[in-house]
């Protein structure tokens, strides 16, 4: 290892110098405390910081601690591993630039000298993870809301010809009407879900927070002039980004708008840096009533439940995956009686040198 261990360690937990050659992301773990001890170049590449970073570093400030193996369960399976008892499982890590990957951990027992070590290797998964998601979900609708969606409109069809059919014409073209709009929407959503499968980050573009979020908000104002959408930027911060952002952001604040049961509608959106990790934070307020717990809990892939994409809930599986995609976070807090605040995370990047 070019950076080597420290003094106190160098003789007890250094990896070969030729693992720097391998193409795994391959470290040494202390299991006493889950610290990495020594890295190859590949786990430098996967998490951003250099060796000697990574042996400062808890587990908590790797792990992203959304869903999945927290760190707490990391170090468990670490101190497991010293047992003989080889672990595999996936873990949700989070990258010194704040993006987040999945990586799937290989964890086996590496002694050294007579004192314990865990030899872990990381592959990361992020790609495969998103697309077997984004297929399930693709599944659930086709299953769930076409095949309902469709039996609408094909029973309202059929009483609009009987004879003897008792439901007034007007309601049976208005029942198919409002069937036809929400499968409009569903197929929209799902155009944009799927888009995100074949970008890549080649099709990013590094811009201003502030200033691609009022473009969103006047596209949406004047497609809602009698909503109230305002826009603050506390801090000028740059990102990343391609439609996937403008999907998110569109989706949060129309859903603040359609949702609304008060008038006028109104969505505020607040830019500023996050204080824990200094990535971008997007707060996205409406004055509606909170998102249903079910709704929330169906973008947990860990929940035993089958979510579908009625009202609001098909722009949160959008809002998601569009930021997932881009190496970015979702957080949704609805209030007690009123209001919904909808969190946006993104990597923070530098601004260009002919930034004004």
């Amino acid at each position: 290892m070019s950076q080597g261990c420290s003094p106190a360690d160098r003789s007890t937990a250094r990896l070969p110098a030729a693992f720097d050659d391998l193409r795994s992301a391959i470290a040494l773990h202390e299991p006493n405390t889950g610290r990495i001890v020594d890295a190859n170049k590949r786990v430098t590449e996967l998490y951003g910081y250099t060796t000697a970073e990574l042996r400062t570093l808890d587990l908590s400030t790797l792990s992203a601690n959304t869903y999945g193996e927290s760190q707490h369960g990391v170090a468990r399976r670490i101190r497991a591993t010293t047992d003989d008892s080889p672990q595999t499982f996936e873990w949700r890590i989070k990258r010194k630039n704040g993006q987040l990957r999945w990586v799937e951990m290989t964890l086996t027992a590496h002694p050294q000298n007579g004192r314990p070590y865990v030899l872990a290797e990381a592959t990361d998964i992020t790609d495969h993870k998103h697309n077997d998601r984004r297929i399930s979900l693709l599944q659930r609708v086709f299953r769930h809301n076409l095949r309902n969606e469709i039996s609408v409109i094909a029973g309202f069809a059929d009483e609009l010809v009987d004879p003897a059919g008792t439901t007034p014409p007007a309601t049976c073209a208005d029942k198919i009407s409002t069937a036809a709009r929400t499968l409009s929407r569903v197929a929209e959503s799902m155009k944009q879900i799927e888009a995100t499968i074949t970008s890549d980050a080649a099709t990013r573009t590094r811009r201003s927070v502030g200033t691609a979020v009022r473009e969103i908000a006047a596209e949406v104002r004047a497609a809602h002039p009698a909503a109230t959408i305002t826009v603050s930027e506390a801090t000028p911060l740059w990102v990343d980004i391609n439609e996937s952002f403008d999907h998110a952001l569109r989706h949060a604040i129309v859903n603040g708008i359609e949702h609304a049961d008060c008038a006028p509608p109104t969505v505020a959106v607040e830019i500023d840096a996050s204080p824990n990790t200094g990535r971008v934070e997007l707060r996205i307020d409406d004055q509606n009533p909170p998102i249903p717990q079910m709704e929330l809990a169906a973008l947990d892939d860990h929940q035993a439940t089958t979510p579908t994409c009625h009202g609001s809930g098909c722009g949160l599986f959008v809002m998601k995956w569009c930021l997932e995609s881009l190496g970015g976070e979702l957080r949704i807090e609805p209030a007690s009686d009123r209001g919904n605040s909808v969190y946006f995370y993104l990597p923070s990047k530098t601004a260009p040198a002919d930034a004004s």
